[in-house]
């Protein structure tokens, strides 16, 4: 079995690319695996670490207006589409599978053209621009959202997976968790996280969270700033007369690479609401404070949240709502409303789909042998 996988940009795009690609190397003995993708995206630095070939091709994301920037993009588009040609005749795919973003595009569109089985995988309640141009010519469409189905039009492709999420999430328990990050088991730990490089406008909310919360019995906070918000953070801190080591129960960190560890620890969640991290939280039953971001392309990450929020695993801030006070609040209540909590943890277990890889997989595989 050959199977191409690409999406890129984001590692909302990637990460789920490579829980798929794990699941087919499990399932289809041997299969080999190509990544597409561009080497200027993470995946260039991500597909080689987990161990899987990359090629890349030259493609750039449009401008959301009209713009001679955006002639020369659809022009090199074009030409990408002749290198795809080049690639899919070298590896001689039996499938393949896009994870969304820009990068996926010209090699999804050049095997449906060829007569090659293609997949495509939507994360988002509001699917993205390049989803829904390639789900007029591909063979299926996995979404991690049924809100997402009545944006396209043939629905018999349709099959509703869940999102991807890595192994790694699903095999650490929480004991395991507050061991490895060196946590008290004794506490309600909240996980404050705003995606890999931070989201400042939670940040500076959090500001009033730790201020409230320094010393508080019971409940310990590990916040992850972002690599750009952490200096900054560290100097309230000091302006402030915080002391976060002698507190106890406040940890930041610019980056966390066990986050895996930190989803089995956590008790309550403050995040976005982007796909995966969202699909990490609901997997684990983790209830959650979501503030999306406001800028994400159709106001996806809002859509998602509510999804969220009216299955009742979430409550949702807007952006433009969100101050210390209102945040340190909605905390509190849920900190002193022990069966609410439980309540959020039942709903978001429930959404949850830990088993998402492997349908896509095999999703994926039937095509093949169909």
């Amino acid at each position: 079995m050959r199977i191409i996988l690409s999406g890129g940009g984001t590692g909302g795009h990637i990460y789920p690319a490579i829980a798929i690609a794990k699941e087919l190397v499990k399932l289809a003995q041997p299969c080999d695996i190509l990544f597409v993708g561009t080497r200027h995206g993470l995946e260039a630095d991500i597909i080689p670490k987990e161990g899987f070939d990359l090629e890349t091709i030259e493609v750039h994301g449009l401008e959301r207006r009209f713009s001679w920037e955006n002639v020369k993009t659809v022009w090199n588009t074009m030409g990408s589409l002749w290198d795809c040609r080049r690639i899919i005749g070298q590896f001689k795919p039996d499938a393949v599978i896009g994870t969304g973003g820009y990068v996926c595009g010209p090699i999804v569109l050049t095997a449906a053209l060829m007569g090659i089985p293609t997949l495509i995988q939507e994360q988002n309640a509001i699917p993205g621009i390049t989803n829904k141009l390639l789900a007029l010519v591909v063979d299926k469409i996995a979404l991690g959202y049924k809100e997402a189905i009545p944006f396209f039009s043939n629905q018999k492709k349709i099959v509703v997976t869940g999102n991807p999420i890595r192994e790694e999430v699903l095999s650490v328990d929480r004991a395991q968790g507050v061991q490895a990050l060196g946590l008290d088991a004794g506490r309600k730990t909240v996980l404050v996280a705003g995606g890999s490089r931070g989201a400042r406008s939670i940040n500076r909310a959090m500001k009033a969270v730790h201020q409230r919360f320094a010393n508080r019995a019971g409940i310990q906070i590990l916040h992850v700033t972002g690599q750009s918000e952490y200096n900054n953070m560290v100097s309230f801190y000091q302006e402030s007369g915080i002391d976060v080591l002698g507190t106890g129960n406040i940890i930041i960190t610019p980056y966390l690479y066990n986050m895996p560890d930190a989803l089995a620890a956590a008790d309550i969640g403050i995040f976005r609401a982007g796909a995966i991290g969202l699909a990490e939280l609901t997997a684990k039953g983790v209830p959650a404070i979501l503030v999306p971001y406001p800028y994400a392309a159709e106001n996806h990450q809002e859509y998602n949240a509510r999804v969220l929020e009216k299955e009742g695993a979430a409550i949702m801030i807007t952006d433009a709502q969100l101050d210390g006070n209102l945040l340190a609040d909605a905390l509190e209540k849920l900190l002193c409303r022990e069966e609410t909590l439980e309540k959020m943890s039942l709903a978001s277990r429930r959404l949850g789909r830990p088993g998402a890889a492997k349908a896509v997989a095999k999703l994926a595989l039937a095509l093949v042998h169909h």
